[in-house]
């Protein structure tokens, strides 16, 4: 069975999908799911992606079995690590993916991370943040979207090419290599064609550089949105030649 291993319900700040909902989508589109609720520590606005772990597993427990996971994505932060890696040991999480949603206190997705910066210092500082926690963070299971800058970022051009940026991504995945984790292959993006072929690359050198395990997610927030691209996600992990699995208790199921 194919699983949607990225996706958020009402225990996320920014997604309101019911669990009976994203239950019910996956058995009509015959696929797994793992629940991934947002964590992002020190987040700059109080409050926002946090969550309540303990609630998470009592209220989602009756729902879990071969086919529905719970999982967590955390917000990777160097002045959070310690935080973090108390989190993921003190619970029973399937799957824990690693993302870096934060700089300098400040969100990728707002227009201050951009301002008066050109693309290449924004990229560069994005990678090298993105380096310092693959190298840090032991207890992930894979680095989530490693395009997400491309996402918010406010220049004409946002996609990440690796021609311009492949000494800074060859860091992350031989480190994510070096340690046996995994690297997502993110949908969300994947109704571009171009924005395929763009990304492509990054997941042939993962491999080149020794890495072989890839997860796919939709990253849904919306009930309409789980399973989006998951084929075309298989396809790329296919043409890099990495294995695509899914996590139940921490260790990596193979899908056939």
């Amino acid at each position: 069975m194919l699983f949607d291993s990225h996706m958020h319900t009402c225990f996320s700040t920014d997604s309101k999908m019911k669990m009976d909902e994203a239950v019910a989508m996956a058995k009509q589109l015959n696929i797994g799911i793992t629940i991934t609720e947002h964590m992002d520590f020190a987040y700059p606005e109080p409050k926002a992606f946090i969550f309540d772990v303990e609630k998470y597993f009592a209220d989602y427990h009756k729902y879990r079995n071969e086919n529905i996971l719970l999982g967590i994505e955390i917000g990777m932060r160097s002045d959070c690590l310690e935080e973090n890696c108390r989190l993921v040991g003190a619970y029973p999480f399937d799957y824990v993916i690693g993302s870096v949603h934060v700089i300098d206190n400040i969100d990728l997705y707002t227009a201050q991370f951009y301002e008066g910066r050109s693309k290449e210092e924004v990229y560069k500082q994005y990678f090298q943040a993105m380096k310092q926690c693959v190298t840090c963070y032991d207890g992930i299971h894979s680095l989530g979207h490693i395009d997400y800058i491309a996402r918010y970022a406010r220049f004409a051009d946002p996609e990440i090419y690796y021609n311009e940026f492949g000494d800074c991504i060859d860091d992350i995945l031989t480190i994510l290599a070096q340690k046996d984790k995994a690297l997502e292959i993110n949908t969300r993006r994947f109704n571009n064609k171009e924005v395929v072929e763009n990304i492509m690359p990054i997941y042939k050198r993962f491999y080149e550089l020794g890495g072989r395990l890839v997860t796919i997610g939709s990253d849904a927030h919306h009930v309409k949105d789980i399973g989006r691209g998951l084929q075309v996600g298989v396809e790329i992990a296919e043409r890099a030649k990495l294995d695509v699995v899914y996590f139940k208790k921490g260790k990596p199921q193979y899908q056939r």
